[in-house]
């Protein structure tokens, strides 16, 4: 046991229950005991998204069809999720506990790299991806590069510090550790952006610039491999989430086996998204204008992913059944 984290997301035996109304703290109070540098980091992002909107209201200049400062609110704003959910993560670790920290302070850096980078252009009124108009930005975006290689490569070795971690509720661990690998397929999407022609894109058939989707800016008009990047990241929060709601199922409605079934058929469903999502970008299609082979492909995605749940959940109900007999 000595080894093993203490739970984050709910109450020691003898203690009462973690209300709704007090869970949020208590997550950010093991965000910030997990990781005190990527903990401070996202509250900073999280500063940065109040400027940026700031930016949005009195600077009312547009690069590439879309508002200048919107890129860095969604840099702000994912960076902050992305190294808060982190530091949360952190909070189990205890064997490599000095790695992880190390590894830890890895992300801050490049994330702050990349943050400095993407903010700094908006100001000067340049794109940060990219660009090589001038030699400063050649070597600006060069420098992004090389930080966000590193940083997946940080992120790698803490997925695997974190999956050789005994955490007590197994459900969690494992869409914990779902939840790593299946972000870091989305941050390797990105490979994809840098090997369009003319040195590198978000849109695929189209210039990067044209009529997107508000915020987003996700083309509307060609294929845009920023929609399976984002989903791809984002499952570092969604599969530990969907996790947590199963590990607060009473075992009697839902025993531990069925679970962990159901957090493996989210995570391939999962997987399937973010696959279904590049292919087509891939092809040149606008998420919003699919094709007939786009919908099939979503239509056998949400079929296999429904008929694995009801699998699981069935085999369950059976061998509970054997059980009491």
């Amino acid at each position: 046991m000595a080894n093993q984290a203490p739970p984050v997301l709910h109450a020691r035996p003898g203690e009462p229950t973690v209300t709704d109304g007090r869970r949020s703290v208590a997550l950010l109070a093991a965000a910030r005991r997990g990781h005190a540098g990527l903990y401070w980091f996202a509250a900073a992002m999280a500063v940065t998204a109040g400027v940026t909107v700031v930016g949005l209201a009195v600077d009312h200049r547009v690069l590439l069809g879309a508002p200048l400062w919107t890129k860095p609110l969604k840099f702000a704003l994912s960076f902050g999720l992305y190294t808060l959910t982190l530091a949360w993560m952190l909070a189990h670790v205890r064997r490599g506990r000095r790695i992880a920290s190390a590894l830890g302070w890895v992300v801050v850096v490049t994330s702050a790299i990349e943050m400095v980078i993407i903010t700094g252009q908006a100001a000067r009124g340049h794109r940060s991806h990219f660009n090589a108009d001038t030699a400063l930005d050649s070597r600006l975006f060069s420098i992004m590069g090389t930080s966000v290689a590193v940083l997946w490569l940080a992120t790698a070795v803490l997925a695997v510090v974190v999956v050789r971690q005994r955490i007590v509720d197994r459900v969690l661990a494992w869409s914990i550790g779902f939840g790593l690998l299946v972000a870091l397929g989305g941050m390797a999407v990105g490979v994809l952006m840098t090997a369009q022609p003319g040195g590198g894109a978000h849109s695929v058939g189209v210039p990067d610039g044209g009529a997107g989707l508000p915020l987003v800016g996700w083309s509307t008009t060609g294929g845009d491999l920023r929609v399976g990047h984002f989903v791809g990241i984002h499952a570092l929060q969604v599969i530990p989430l969907l996790g947590a709601v199963l590990a607060g199922v009473p075992r009697r409605l839902l025993p531990e086996r069925a679970r962990l079934g159901l957090v493996t058929v989210a995570a391939g469903g999962y997987v399937g998204l973010v696959a279904l999502l590049t292919w087509q970008a891939l092809r040149g299609q606008p998420l919003v204008a699919p094709d007939r082979a786009t919908v099939a492909a979503v239509a056998a995605l949400m079929t296999a992913v429904g008929l694995g749940a009801v699998l699981v959940v069935a085999g369950s109900r059976r061998a509970a059944t054997r059980s009491r007999a």
